[in-house]
């Protein structure tokens, strides 16, 4: 039976790590409301553009755009995107998981000739693939201090730069995409190349009769570059999100453990104190049995 003083000191220990999940739990709810919010406001908007994008360059022949072009995957690179910070339950390694599973089961030819590389947004991603040797392009952890489309758009601005020079055939996303607080859904999409033909904007396809000025060609090559852009946007708004909910969710798990423990404790600690009190007990009438014999 532990004694009186180690049980106290636990249950003091205990007591602090429960205010202080508590504490995390509220202010990952207060981010989770704004992401949240980010995030539904721009999902129109980027279903829209893509189903505009979509019945426009249905009628445009192939070639419109560098970004549109179908290469052999020769030359990959893979963005992923987590967090700066832990304490959110297994999101960061099941973004990593799976990232790890695509480059090991889609580009294992790819790894092995030394031409994958990888965009990590998050410093736990960053951390990760740089101790393994990985070829990491650039530093982007700032992102997550001043998250707008500015600022996500420079990083869409490298990617597409690199695509268009020839260093990347093929760039892939992977994401947690947000559902709600307790669901985040691991997500892997094609960010290049993009083929307007085949984009789905998720609705029954009907014919749109669009008045474009001033051509097609001219409109598609504008809309290109503005929907991989929003696209990377989205997507890590819906993992910032995501971050925030999962984070949420464990703090309120480590608080409800922490009550658990608490109780546990504090019934170590009265069967200890129960203990202690019957020992003395028994001491004082062995004490005065054995004064009166004498």
């Amino acid at each position: 039976m532990a004694n009186l003083k180690e049980v106290r000191n636990r249950i003091t220990s205990v007591t602090s790590t429960q205010q202080i999940t508590k504490a995390m739990k509220m202010v990952s709810a207060a981010k989770l409301k704004r992401a949240t919010n980010a995030i539904i406001q721009l999902r129109p908007y980027a279903e829209k553009l893509r189903e505009i994008l979509a019945n426009v360059s249905a009628s445009v022949e192939g070639g419109i755009s560098p970004y549109t072009m179908d290469r052999k995957p020769n030359k990959v690179l893979v963005v992923v995107i987590a967090s700066n910070r832990g304490l959110a339950g297994a999101f960061n390694a099941n973004a990593i998981k799976t990232a790890n599973q695509l480059i090991t089961e889609r580009y294992s030819e790819q790894l092995q000739a030394g031409n994958v590389r990888i965009i990590a947004i998050g410093k736990r991603v960053q951390d990760y693939y740089l101790k393994r040797k990985y070829q990491v392009v650039g530093d982007h952890n700032d992102l997550f201090t001043a998250l707008d489309f500015e600022n996500a758009s420079k990083i869409a601005d490298v990617i597409m730069k690199g695509f268009a020079d020839g260093e990347y055939d093929k760039v892939d996303l992977v994401y947690n995409r947000f559902k709600n607080a307790a669901v985040q859904i691991l997500t892997t999409e094609q960010l290049l190349p993009l083929l307007p033909g085949s984009v789905k904007s998720g609705k029954p396809k009907a014919e749109v009769d669009y008045i474009i000025e001033p051509s097609k060609e001219e409109i598609i090559e504008g809309l290109i570059p503005k929907a991989i852009k929003v696209q990377l946007y989205k997507a890590i708004l819906d993992s910032h999100a995501s971050e925030h909910g999962a984070r949420m969710t464990a703090m309120d798990k480590a608080t409800d453990n922490a009550g658990e423990l608490l109780k546990s404790l504090k019934l170590s600690y009265n069967q200890a104190r129960q203990a202690a009190i019957t020992t003395e007990l028994t001491e004082i009438v062995s004490g005065a049995a054995a004064l009166s014999n004498g």
